[in-house]
């Protein structure tokens, strides 16, 4: 009886506060936010727009909620891991991850927006 009263409590005290519930859908819509950011980044084809669409994939991620910048995170880490290890570019994948803890945590991805990029974008 002790032991199901204490889970019942640790449920509802859990669910309140971090309402674990919603994570696995703000982890989903979080993921769709980043592969957005990254189509728009091929179809803009862009000089220079790289690490805006770095911070705004991990902007509109996060503000889904813990689950969307859990999947921000990882996917990001996960992109820049892959690309360090190949040997291209350890200096832009350092400026790929700044950009990226940028807009996680909360910053203007329009700080990296590159000069006529259209406002499609």
């Amino acid at each position: 009886m002790k032991l199901l009263l204490a889970g019942l409590f640790l449920i509802l005290a859990v669910g309140t506060h971090a309402q674990w519930y919603n994570f696995p859908r703000e982890a989903y819509q979080g993921a769709r936010d980043m592969w957005r950011a990254y189509d728009d980044m091929k179809d803009a084809n862009w000089k220079n727009s790289d690490k805006y669409f770095h911070a705004r994939g991990n902007y509109d991620a996060a503000q889904r909620g813990p689950g969307g910048r859990w999947a921000a995170e990882v996917i990001s880490d996960g992109r820049e891991w892959v690309q360090g290890n190949s040997g291209r570019g350890h200096e832009d994948s350092a400026d790929d991850q700044q950009a990226n803890r940028w807009g996680r945590d909360g910053g203007d991805p329009n700080h990296y927006r590159p000069a006529g990029l259209p406002d499609q974008y």
